[in-house]
This record gives C-alpha cells, sequence and structure tokens, in this order.
C-alpha cells in the first residue's frame, strides 16, 4: 500500500492535461475521447451490467493463474464481491469505452475476461461505430468466464468470443502471427514476466493503427519495471500513463514520445 501511495504522488506531479501535449495524434485523442463529457446511451448499459453483478449472490469457484488477489484469502467467492473489489470502475469502463469507439478498430483482444465488465465496454464500444467488430476474450478460470458469458449474452453482447485458456499457451500460437489485433486490452497477469512474455507474443501483430492498453501498471514495483521495458521497446513510438493504464502506440511516422496525463 505504501508503494502506491508513493507511486501515485509521484504521478500527479509529473503528470499533465491537453494544454502541456504538441502532439497532435494526442492532443485530438485526449480532447475527443479521454475528456469528452457527452453522456453516451451505452453508458447506462454498462451501469446495469454493473448493477446485475453487484447483485449476483451466488458463489463460484475461482482458478487464479496470475499475481493472485490482494482482497480474497479463498477461491470460493461470491460474484457481487468479485464484482465490487476486482473489476474497471465505472469510470474506466466509460472510457474504454470511448477509446474503442474513438479507435474503431477491427479487431480486438482481451487477455482477462473476469466477469467481463471491461468486456462489455469493448463490445458496446466496437458496436458503436455500427459494424460489431469481434471481441475475442480470454479466460483462464472455467467458472469465471462462464459468469462473464451468461451476462454478456444477457445485455446483448453478442459479438463476443470467450475462450477459456491459459494466456501463454494461448498467445504462443503461431497462427497469431497471421491476426492483426487493433486493439489489445491486457488485464490477465498482473507479474513483471508475464506482462512482457504477452507484449513480445503479440509483436507480430501489430501495424501502424494498433493500440495496447495495459492494466495496473503501477500495481507493484516489478509491474513498474516492466512498463518501463515497454515504453524503450524500438518498435513502440508513442506511450501515455494514466497511473491505472498504460497505452502503447507503434505509429512508425512519429518521434518517441511519452506522456503521463490526468484523465
Amino acid at each position: 500500500m505504501l508503494f502506491q501511495i508513493k507511486s501515485y504522488l509521484k504521478f500527479l506531479w509529473n503528470s499533465k492535461n491537453e494544454h502541456a501535449v504538441h502532439s497532435p495524434f494526442v492532443f485530438n485523442l485526449l480532447t475527443k475521447c479521454f475528456y469528452d463529457k457527452k453522456p453516451k446511451p451505452e453508458y447506462s448499459i454498462l451501469t446495469n451490467y454493473r448493477k446485475s453483478l453487484l447483485e449476483n449472490k451466488n458463489f463460484i469457484e475461482v482458478t487464479d493463474f496470475g499475481a493472485g488477489s490482494r482482497v480474497f484469502k479463498s477461491n470460493t467467492r461470491q460474484i457481487s464481491k468479485i464484482a465490487k473489489t476486482a473489476g474497471i470502475s465505472p469510470k474506466r469502463a466509460e472510457l474504454l469505452f470511448r477509446i474503442t469507439a474513438y479507435f474503431k478498430p477491427d479487431s480486438i483482444l482481451e487477455i482477462g475476461t473476469s466477469l467481463g465488465l471491461a468486456t462489455s465496454a469493448l463490445a458496446l464500444g466496437s458496436q458503436n461505430y455500427g459494424t460489431k467488430t469481434k471481441v475475442t476474450t480470454l479466460e483462464g478460470c472455467f467458472a469465471t468466464a462462464s459468469a462473464a458469458k451468461s451476462a454478456l449474452q444477457e445485455f446483448n453482447c453478442d459479438n463476443v468470443e470467450s475462450v477459456v485458456t491459459e494466456f501463454e499457451g494461448y498467445l504462443s500460437n503461431y497462427q497469431l502471427s497471421t491476426t492483426n489485433y487493433q486493439l489489445v486490452y491486457f488485464d490477465g497477469n498482473h507479474s513483471k514476466k508475464a506482462t512482457l512474455d504477452y507484449f513480445e507474443f503479440l509483436l507480430p501483430t501489430i501495424s501502424n493503427d494498433t493500440v495496447w492498453i495495459f492494466d495496473d501498471i503501477h500495481w507493484s514495483p516489478e509491474m513498474e519495471e516492466a512498463w518501463e521495458m515497454i515504453k524503450k521497446h524500438p518498435k513502440v513510438k508513442v506511450t501515455i500513463d494514466t497511473y491505472q493504464w498504460g497505452l502503447v502506440f507503434f505509429r512508425y511516422e512519429q518521434e518517441k514520445e511519452h506522456f503521463i496525463i490526468r484523465a
């Protein structure tokens, strides 16, 4: 906890808003997407999706392949409590929706479904521009994936393909090199090694328009180390640190730039 407090204070000290940004690409992203305050009809769907999970008192047996939970001591967990403590926040879900709608990706990959709070934002955001782009979401735990799949179907997120798999085995599949995921949301394993492994596995899929979002980049000292290594990679051109997320862009035509942005 002390580490995260220090990390957040450091972020606040260094962070800027759109007025300190001179990159047209990043300026437009901030003003037209990040700071877009206009209400969206999809926000009510995201709210109701979350409410349905918060009211779900059923228990599931969770198989945790990641860095573990700081909240739960047992693998038998109530769905409502998972939704309350382990999912994306309402504000972040709305931002993820806007980012998806803004970039209009042709294909989306999510690493770590959990109960589908972020998945629903990706699915609705990709429906927002009329084409219902497919969202492939990976989850290692069968029980959690089943709960998410049921909730996504209830809210007509029918452009989601749920895959129950261990992430490393799926991502190391050679067939990924023929798949161009334009948006990837990394939220499956908050460890340095796994984060960097997933980064390397997916590098063959990048294009000039690829957007990668890494969750919890300041979750631990080793996650901060992983983020610093990602920023320094020669193929990475633009990064945005929002404290909770690290956004990565591979725009070949741009000079390397790093931004710390209050979102």
